[in-house]
This record gives structure tokens, C-alpha cells and sequence, in this order.
């Protein structure tokens, strides 16, 4: 068995993913929650389903998919990992927060707990996630591969039929176009995608319909 538990939050409907299997082991993946009401349905799904957390895993250290990384240590002792690349994003989230959206975040937030290795293995349960190296959106954006079950969390490199921005700081086109069509693009087509934003899609349906991997 391995279930995905999808949670739309915050004001730019992030997903946040909880993700595990038959031995009730789980990862979190880009924990957005911002406001309490979403913090709390987390925390209650997790605690309800009777699972462990092993993991809270970033794919990149942009404060909308990271805003709930507090509740996560607070609750579970879990502290972020994250490219080291993106060490400087995730560090200064109420910064970032502040000069995009205008207004103070008044939280306090656990340092990273680590960065990943290259060509990291992470495992939780019976799986395992392949941490690939997919920069473009930011400097250290990774996505989350599961071969077993043909599943990629991608973060905001790859949308349904778009793909993620590059004028942010540390963005580029050029490192983006590579990530895609170097590595997501030669996953199995059957390979369902779930992004950072928006639903589902597939890697047959992005190469055969989406502009950005021709």
C-alpha cells in the first residue's frame, strides 16, 4: 500500500503531501500550512491514521511550501531537509515572506535539521524516494522519485501543462529546461505527477500536451 494524502493550503494553494505506506511510516513532503485551521487537519490525519513520521522533505526552501515547518517540529521533532542550495531560502522564510506579500510573519522558525546527499536514497516504511537534483526555480530545487510506484513529487519545477517560474532570485530557464527534459521528461510515461500546485497529471500526458518538454 502506499497512499498520498493531499492538503491544499495556504493563500497560494500549495500541496502539501503526507505520504505512506502498510507500515504506517510516512514523509511530509513541502509542509505550506499556513493558517491553523490547516496545521491542525495535518497533524490530525497524521495522528488519527496512527502514523510515524520520518521525514519532512523539501523541494525547495520557497517560504509558501514551507510555512509549516514549525508545526512539524513542534509536533513530530522533525526539522526540514533541504538542498544545500537553498540553505539561505528556507533560513529567512519571514524575510521572504515580508518582501513578497508586504506584511511581517510573526513565527519562529527550527533551523534545517539537514541537506541531502548526493543521489540521496530517503526511506520510510517499505519505499523508497530518489532525491534528484531538478534546479531552475531555485537553486536547489529537488523532486522526489518512487520508482516502485511510479510516482514524482515535483515540487514547482512541473505543473499540469506549465511548469514553474524562473525571475525569482536564483532562477534560471536555461537549469529549468534542462530538469525537465533531462530528467523528469525520461521518467515512465505512467508516472503520475504531483506538483507543488494544481492537480495531478502524468509524464505521458506533460510530454505529449505541455509546451515547456517539447
Amino acid at each position: 500500500m502506499f497512499k498520498v494524502q493531499t492538503f491544499q493550503v495556504n493563500l497560494l494553494q500549495e500541496n502539501t503531501y503526507v505520504v505512506s505506506d502498510e507500515t504506517k511510516e510516512c514523509v511530509i513532503i513541502d509542509c505550506g500550512a499556513y493558517y491553523d485551521e490547516e496545521r491542525e487537519a495535518i497533524t490530525h490525519y497524521i495522528d488519527s491514521e496512527g502514523l510515524k513520521p520520518m521525514h519532512l522533505l523539501c523541494t525547495h526552501g520557497h517560504f509558501d511550501h514551507n510555512f509549516g515547518i514549525d508545526t512539524i517540529y513542534q509536533a513530530y521533532g522533525l526539522k526540514a531537509e533541504v538542498a544545500k542550495e537553498d540553505d539561505e531560502l528556507i533560513s529567512h522564510l519571514p524575510e521572504q515572506f515580508k518582501a513578497m506579500i508586504g506584511v511581517p510573519l510573526r513565527r519562529e522558525y527550527p533551523g534545517v535539521g539537514r541537506h541531502f546527499e548526493p543521489d540521496e536514497i530517503v526511506r520510510f516504511g517499505n519505499h523508497e524516494l530518489k532525491v534528484l537534483k531538478t534546479p531552475g526555480h531555485t537553486k536547489g530545487g529537488v523532486v522526489f522519485y518512487c520508482e516502485e510506484e511510479h510516482v514524482v513529487f515535483s515540487g514547482d519545477t512541473l505543473f499540469r501543462m506549465s511548469v514553474g517560474r524562473t525571475d525569482f532570485e536564483g532562477g534560471s530557464y536555461q537549469e529549468l529546461d534542462r530538469s525537465l527534459k533531462e530528467v523528469l521528461a525520461k521518467m515512465p510515461a505512467e508516472t503520475t505527477v504531483y506538483s507543488g500546485h494544481g492537480p495531478k497529471t502524468t509524464i505521458g500526458d506533460e510530454i505529449r500536451y505541455n509546451p515547456y518538454l517539447h
